[in-house]
Parts: structure tokens; sequence; C-alpha cells
């Protein structure tokens, strides 16, 4: 497993994989997985947080069972662009999991997704109990679906 940028993502991706988006909460790890033509994200059940072998053994068996070819990660940087305890602690899950798995993860700026997901839900009329279950999927899909309408932005660059 290794860090990459976006720009290097579709080098390394193998035809007919996927892409998961990810969004660490506390207590809650947010999923999203593409289609096989990288153009929508569909968020996942959530995965409740225990303990990080737990965790990370759960998610892998979700990424093998999706057929995802690599990972976008949300990083939560703060407002000013600094970055804060929480974008350390997704630095570290990301280290945590390059000794368990080969896929690359991309770092992905997720400032205001669950802000973005909460209005999305809200509109949708989600109670508030509803909304608290699937709020973290719902940003990964965000996270996920900005990643793919970059990849396809890099996509008609290279073809102009």
């Amino acid at each position: 497993m290794s860090i990459i940028s976006i720009e290097e993502l579709p080098g390394r991706l193998a035809g007919g994989r996927t892409l998961a988006g990810l969004d660490l909460g506390d207590k809650t790890i947010g999923v999203a997985v593409s289609d096989r033509g990288l153009s929508f994200a569909h968020p996942r059940p959530v995965i409740l947080r225990k303990k990080f072998s737990i965790d990370a053994a759960q998610l892998l068996a979700q990424l093998e069972k999706d057929n995802v070819g690599a990972v976008v990660l949300g990083l939560p940087v703060n407002m000013d662009g600094s970055e804060g305890p929480r974008a350390q602690k997704s630095r570290a899950f990301a280290r945590n999991m390059a000794p368990l798995s080969d896929l690359p993860f991309v770092l992905w700026d997720e400032r205001l997704s669950t802000v973005a997901a909460e209005r999305t839900l809200i509109e949708m009329d989600f109670s508030r109990r509803k909304r608290a279950g699937k709020i973290d999927s719902a940003a990964a899909a965000f996270i996920l679906q900005g990643a793919l309408d970059r990849l396809q932005s890099l996509h008609r660059a290279a073809r102009d």
C-alpha cells in the first residue's frame, strides 16, 4: 500500500476495478464504492469501529467483495488549509493499513463533505435518527464522488 496523488490513480487502477471512498469517524467508518465505470459513488453500510485489527479486517473484506482497486480516504483539513488532530488520525489510519494491503490510498480534502451529506439527507426528508445511521456513508459517497469527478476531468484534459 502506498499513498498516491489523484493524478497517479488512473495508472494504478486495473481495468474493471472499482474505487472506494472512506470517511473516518471516531465511532464509524463510512464507506462508498464506485461503479466499474468510475462514474458514480454508491454508499455502503457503515463499519462500527471496535479495535483497529477488527475494523481493518472488516474493511478489507468489504473492499475485496466490491473488487476495489484503490481507496480515497477523506482528509479532514481545517477551513484555513491546515491539518489538525483529525487529519493526523486519517494519515495514521492509512499508514496502519499499509502492512495489511497493497491497495493504494489517495488522501482527499473532505472539507464540508459531512455538511453536504447532511443537507442532502435533510432534503430527502430523513428523520434525525435515520440521518445519524447514514451520514458517514453519505459523506464517504461525497468524498468519493469528488474524486471520481476529478478523475473524469483528468481524463477529458488528457484527450484534448
